[in-house]
């Protein structure tokens, strides 16, 4: 089931590049060496969907991966109750790695958007 829903979101991306419509965001530049093979194969994606805009491509890839990884994060169940489901079930909080991995991308998200209002727009 799994990998039906990694397929269901790449076609998703396959369209997005197709359609090439392109939705503004902040963005920030980062620096990361990887390896030939990955290299001609972003290169042929990017000539395949997006214009050539290898950028692009790396970008709407890593955003993917990010999301299926924070959704294959393992629920771990906690004491405290936190509601109740639509049947009336109790629901317990989680204290696995993802409400963690959810603070420390909130935290990280205001200290980069604190630090983008900080430096002036490059002409």
């Amino acid at each position: 089931m799994a990998q039906e829903n990694i397929i269901m979101k790449m076609q998703h991306l396959l369209t997005r590049w197709q359609s090439f419509a392109r939705t503004p965001e902040a963005r920030l530049s980062l620096h990361t060496e990887i390896g030939l093979h990955d290299a001609a194969r972003l290169h042929a994606l990017a000539d395949m969907y997006t214009g050539g805009d290898v950028s692009a491509v790396l970008a709407d890839l890593l955003h993917v991966a990010l999301d299926e990884l924070e959704e294959a994060f393992p629920y771990t169940h906690g004491q405290r109750q936190i509601g109740e489901d639509e049947f009336g079930d109790p629901l317990y909080e989680d204290i696995g790695p993802t409400p963690r991995f959810l603070a420390l991308t909130q935290q990280h998200l205001k200290a980069l958007e604190a630090a983008a209002q900080q430096s002036p727009p490059v002409a």
